[in-house]
């Protein structure tokens, strides 16, 4: 997993210089929505596609065992300081709302200046403030690690990836966010329990 920034805690607050806009690419696990190659149709929530082009279905279900661990890959396609966040609901109505943002004026509308991260994240999020960023790459940047997926039995859950960004100035669609999603058929290990924590949340 690469990491080059460090996490602002005080205030549990992002604070990123200002670069251009960004997009980026889900490449595993294969999300809900066919994505070009800077992975549009990607600004609208919770899980892409553009108010002119909703986006077309890839009908792709990645199967997990619950429990063990899903490997996420990112491809951030075109560079923006920032962060991302997984999410994990059993319908895509039931994921959280995109990370408040502080902003600033600028001379078009409000810039985004930072996001509150929870460091102690509770369901529907299972991980935030991931791969915090605040330098442009030589090359394009290659995100990924491996997530627990909570023990529950879920035939079509939606699983969550967003890129909050800094410096970024606000769109109808998305706001200071871009969003992909893929989903997962998820069947419970019976060796372990269940996770009724998730269970609930779910």
């Amino acid at each position: 997993m690469k990491w080059t920034a460090s996490l602002v805690v005080a205030l549990g607050t992002l604070t990123i210089p200002a670069v251009a806009w960004s997009h980026f690419n889900l490449v595993e696990p294969t999300p809900t929505l066919v994505q070009d190659e800077r992975g549009d149709p990607q600004k609208l929530g919770p899980c892409g596609g553009t108010t002119k082009a909703p986006g077309e279905p890839s009908g792709a279900v990645t199967s997990v065992k619950g429990g063990q661990s899903l490997h996420i890959k990112i491809h951030e396609t075109v560079y923006h300081p920032g962060h991302y966040r997984i999410s994990l609901a059993r319908t895509s109505d039931k994921l959280p709302a995109d990370p408040e943002t502080v902003t600033r004026a600028g001379e078009k509308g409000p810039i985004s200046v930072s996001a509150k991260i929870d460091a102690d994240p509770k369901p529907p999020v299972l991980k935030d403030g991931l791969f915090v960023h605040t330098e442009r790459p030589a090359t394009d940047s290659i995100w990924e690690m491996d997530i627990k997926i909570p023990n529950v039995n879920c035939d079509k859950c939606t699983l969550q990836i967003i890129q909050w960004m800094a410096e970024h100035g606000y769109n109808a669609d998305g706001g200071y966010t871009y969003h992909h999603c893929a989903a997962l058929k998820i069947t419970a290990d019976p060796k372990q329990p269940v996770d009724k924590m998730w269970s609930k949340g779910l």
